[in-house]
Order: structure tokens, then C-alpha cells, then sequence
């Protein structure tokens, strides 16, 4: 389960092979709004916030963790509970999830997806995340890393691009399956060099 930011796409494996995809038009770009929205900040600074202190449990927030939203026109910042914006984002990712949940079900895999699921994107590696799934969906839910560990691995084990970077590696390995001789270790150090670069543009 991809989050992104306008949609989260679903992909169901079963026996190494994809067997069912779909788009859900809820994603991290709703969450912001619903966070503009509720403490009257601006977008930008919405998606700030959820990227620095968004959670999607409440008992998962501390009691005493305080984030300041920054004001609006000649108002100025205020100080918020981090528990009272967790309120604001666990209704929305419920919805995301039941989503998720009905699409499995309509498609006829859920019974076949013992081995749980995987979240990644950007908006999953906010905590909570995790947790409410296993909540929601009652099967093992984790976080979605790329397996690597040659060079910028740090960089790469972000589940913002998770879905990228395993497409990546993927092709990679194939790559080296058939033309084992032409793809060295130099050769994707440069890839990733670039990558490197690319994600600093972002």
C-alpha cells in the first residue's frame, strides 16, 4: 500500500507476482488539508506540521507534547497538544484504511494476504501508522524499506521512496541476470549518485 500524496495505490502479491492493483483517491495530500483546515494554517504549513509531529494514535502522543501552529494574516502562532492533532489525522487514515480494506475484499485476495501488509510512502512513516493498520486491517502490518546496503543507504532506506527505489533495484537485478558482465559495482554507485542528486531537488 503506496501513500503518496493524491492517491494510494494498492498492489496485491501472491506467489511473486502481482495478481491485483487499484487507486484510492485519499492520500497524505488529504491529511494536510484536513490539518490546514482544523488549526487554520496555511498549507504549507499543514504539511510541516505532519511531517514533523503527525501521528495517527493518540495514546502514541505524548500528553505533554505541545507543536506550535504558525498563525494566519496578523495572528500569530499557538501553541496545540500533539495529541489533539493526532485526533485530527486518526480519522482520516482510518477512512484510508477501510478503503484499502474494502478494495482487498472486493477483490477476492484478502483471505490470501497472511503474510500481512506493507505500507510505504511518505505519510507512512508517520507514527501510528503502523499501528492503526494492524487495528484496522487485524493482519501483520509493517513499513516498507528497501533492502540495501551498499552506498547512500541511509538516503535509500526511506519509505517516501520505497516504491522507486525497490523498482529501481529491481531492474537492476535484472540487468545483472542477463548482462551480468556490463552493470559493476562503479556502475551503480553512479546510479545512485544521481538519484542522490535528484532527491536534493525535491
Amino acid at each position: 500500500v503506496d501513500i503518496g500524496g493524491g492517491t494510494t495505490d494498492i498492489a496485491v502479491f501472491t506467489q511473486g507476482a502481482i495478481r491485483h492493483t487499484a487507486v484510492i483517491p485519499i492520500a497524505g495530500d488529504q491529511i494536510t488539508n484536513d490539518i490546514a483546515l482544523a488549526l487554520r494554517t496555511p498549507l504549507k504549513d499543514a504539511e510541516d506540521i505532519k511531517i514533523a509531529h503527525g501521528c495517527a494514535l493518540r495514546q502514541l502522543a505524548g500528553a505533554h507534547d505541545m507543536v506550535e501552529v504558525p498563525g494566519v494574516g496578523e495572528r500569530g502562532p499557538r501553541q496545540l497538544s500533539r495529541q489533539t492533532l493526532a485526533e485530527v489525522i486518526g480519522p482520516r487514515v482510518v477512512e484510508l484504511y477501510e478503503l484499502v480494506q474494502a478494495e482487498l475484499r472486493r477483490s477476492g485476495f484478502e483471505e490470501l494476504m497472511r503474510s500481512g501488509i506493507v505500507i510505504t510512502g511518505g505519510s507512512a512513516a508517520m507514527q501510528g501508522m503502523v499501528d492503526l493498520g494492524e487495528e484496522v486491517f487485524h493482519m501483520p502490518v509493517r513499513l516498507g524499506l528497501p533492502q540495501y546496503d551498499g552506498g547512500l543507504a541511509e538516503m535509500m532506506r526511506n519509505p517516501r521512496y520505497a516504491t522507486g527505489v525497490g523498482l529501481l533495484l529491481a531492474g537492476i537485478d535484472q540487468q545483472e541476470r542477463h548482462q551480468p558482465s556490463k552493470l559493476s559495482g562503479s556502475s551503480l554507485q553512479q546510479i545512485l549518485e544521481r538519484m542522490k542528486g535528484w532527491f536534493r531537488n525535491f
